[in-house]
């Protein structure tokens, strides 16, 4: 375990985990959020991105964080383990409630306190939209370690056990 992609619909508490398994681990962490937003909530080109995530990628070590659809495949190629939160929907919606107007260091902001429609709609779709597309690229490297949390007991568990 070298090499780890922590992946899962917004809210599942990815930065936490990732977070306490770099603690636990050392292994430097990076949360993709952070390669991808600048502080004013614009993003940075695709390229500038993508740029900064191949620099990490090539490293012998590293957590990264994160879903971004358009590189999870890259991620799976380049890991040697992946940890999905495959949590339910009020689990995820509770989790983005309870993070509102607090400084993270996994997001270049501190979300205010109103509801983004299109961020929660997101949230309410993953188990059809994204979900389905997480599932079969974790088929298509099923040879990589796979470790698939479905509650946050679980996931502290094997946190407790590494």
């Amino acid at each position: 375990m070298k090499k780890i992609i922590v992946i899962g619909c917004p809210g599942s508490g990815k930065s936490t985990f990732s977070k306490s398994l770099h603690k636990i681990t050392k292994i430097p962490l990076y949360h993709l959020d952070m390669l991808f937003w600048n502080e004013d909530k614009t993003t940075v080109e695709k390229s500038v991105f993508l740029d900064r995530l191949l620099k990490i990628i090539e490293n012998s070590e590293w957590i990264i964080d994160g879903n971004y659809a358009s590189t999870m495949e890259l991620r799976m190629q380049k890991c040697d383990t992946v940890i999905f939160l495959d949590y339910s929907l009020d689990v995820c919606l509770n989790g983005i409630k309870e993070r509102k107007g607090k400084p993270r260091s996994d997001m270049p902001w501190i979300e205010s306190d109103e509801d983004d429609a299109e961020f929660v709609e997101f949230i309410k779709n993953y188990n059809s939209q994204s979900r389905p597309k997480v599932i079969e690229l974790l088929k298509r490297y099923s040879h990589k370690d796979i470790y698939i949390f479905t509650n946050r007991i679980q996931a502290e568990e094997f946190l407790n056990k590494i």
